[in-house]
């Protein structure tokens, strides 16, 4: 009996422990497959896209999966074509540009952006992507190398990636496009009609939480009088290195070094040659419901015979209100840029924003990032999961007077320059964003703005833009 008691009380034990064990996994949470693949979302910049995910057949859900992936090796889902479309339409109302001065009038017109691609993957680590473009813009009055470029080859590359225990190795070559951070300085140019591409050799390193990017580049010259007539422009070089580092968990450091030179280049007090060393440096982040973005840069170089000494400030913030109804978020952004001082000597101040986002500031094109103090408040809500408002209002200065006001992207309004007071004007702004579905979105965007004295005295008057657009993408 006493045998049997032993027998019992150590059944009884190991008993216990199984429902110990079992009631700590319980309590552990449940682990995430993160082998579980997910749909890519369309975006933007169609090369990012990575449908591979869709050799899985239970998430071949949508009308036009089937030529998002098409297998090209039978037995390896990695090597696959898949094709795509983007078609934009925006009809916009300009009550004319660099605020009427100069004999601008009034526009209503339709700008049209189709993209057609094919993303080819030959195995884990090869890809070459094409990307054919045709931009038309209908009833403007005057069209500029950003408004239509008819049929013709945008992006065209080939890509190598190799992962390894170390890290990851990343190659391009080919027509490609940069965007960096924010876009204020370098880039896609999506606002206008027509995007901006380069021709470049591209490679990064990733390892941890460092990543390493150089390239070598020629910017895509555009032409509109023959299909696929644009070129490589061997008089226009942008060479970039560039340092990233994610810091406190999520944040990001970043900082890069550009070279970007020009020949025969006419500025406001300087005409030749410009060779601008190009100094950034970046720091982003969110803690809890607060949100920054602060960038910063210095130009260096000449053009001509004079001396470049120019520099650029950007800052973003705001607070999310998550437990509010509509998550609404107030936001504050300061943007700064040179000018030149002392026109006639021998420094040129006149900041160059490079490639900026047409649309940092707004669609309007009423703002450039070049002599410019900037100051923007603004509230944007979610009423419904697919539809951001967002209301904004900019206060705007020169940074000098000597030199002009700027419209974007960095042109010059006709007699400003040395002239009138620092105060340029305000504007109000008011955005609303829809996403219908996953291949169909919506925006509206209307800024009014109230000139200053400077350009009052230049010809010009108060201005307004409405944009409408849809966007449809497969």
């Amino acid at each position: 009996m006493r045998h049997v008691s032993i027998v019992r009380a150590k059944a009884n034990r190991l008993v216990d422990m199984a429902a110990g064990l079992a009631a700590c996994l319980c309590a552990m949470p449940a682990l995430a497959d993160d082998a579980t693949p997910v749909r890519p979302t369309i975006g933007m910049n169609r090369w990012q896209e990575d449908w591979s995910v869709l050799a899985n057949p239970a998430l071949r859900t949508d009308f036009f999966d089937p030529i998002k992936y098409i297998p090209l090796m039978p037995g390896d889902p990695k090597s696959f074509v898949s094709l795509g479309m983007t078609l934009r339409e925006r009809f916009e109302h300009v009550d004319a540009n660099a605020f009427g001065t100069s004999g601008n009038k009034a526009d209503n017109y339709l700008i049209q952006r189709l993209q057609l691609h094919a993303d080819f993957h030959f195995d884990e680590h090869w890809q070459m992507f094409l990307q054919f473009e045709d931009d038309r813009a209908f009833d403007k009055n005057v069209i500029t190398p950003v408004d239509q470029d008819r049929v013709d080859l945008r992006l065209a590359y080939l890509a190598y990636v190799n992962a390894t225990a170390d890290g990851t190795f990343k190659a391009r070559v080919g027509r490609q496009d940069f965007a960096f951070d924010l876009q204020r300085f370098v880039s896609s140019r999506d606002g206008p009609n027509v995007r901006q591409s380069f021709d470049a050799a591209w490679a990064d390193w990733e390892t941890g939480q460092w990543r390493f990017i150089g390239f070598v580049s020629q910017p895509v010259q555009y032409y509109d009088v023959h299909p696929f007539d644009d070129t490589s422009n061997s008089h226009f070089r942008f060479h970039t290195l560039r340092v990233e580092r994610l810091v406190f968990g999520k944040d990001e450091l970043s900082a890069y070094y550009s070279y970007y030179g020009r020949d025969n280049v006419r500025f406001l007090d300087a005409r030749g040659d410009e060779k601008r060393h190009v100094f950034d440096a970046r720091f982003a982040g969110k803690w809890q419901q607060i949100d920054w973005d602060l960038e910063g840069m210095g130009q260096l170089g000449t053009v001509g015979a004079k001396d470049i000494r120019a520099w650029g400030v950007g800052a973003r913030a705001g607070y999310t209100f998550e437990q509010a109804a509509w998550n609404p978020r107030i936001g504050l952004q300061f943007d700064a840029a040179s000018g030149d001082h002392h026109p006639g000597d021998n420094i040129i101040g006149t900041f160059n924003p490079l490639f900026p986002n047409g649309y940092y500031f707004t669609l309007a094109g009423f703002t450039g990032y070049t002599n410019l103090i900037h100051l923007k408040p603004s509230l944007t809500v979610n009423p419904v999961a697919a539809l951001s408002i967002m209301v904004a209002a900019g206060l705007q200065w020169r940074e000098t007077t000597a030199d002009a006001i700027y419209v974007q992207p960095n042109i010059p309004v006709a007699n400003t320059a040395g002239t009138g007071s620092a105060w340029s004007g305000v504007y109000a702004q008011l955005r609303a964003d829809y996403r219908f579905d996953a291949h169909l979105t919506g925006a509206v965007e209307a800024v009014h703005y109230k000139v200053g004295d400077t350009i009052l005295r230049a010809g010009g008057h108060d201005s307004n833009y409405l944009g409408i657009e849809l966007k449809y993408g497969l």
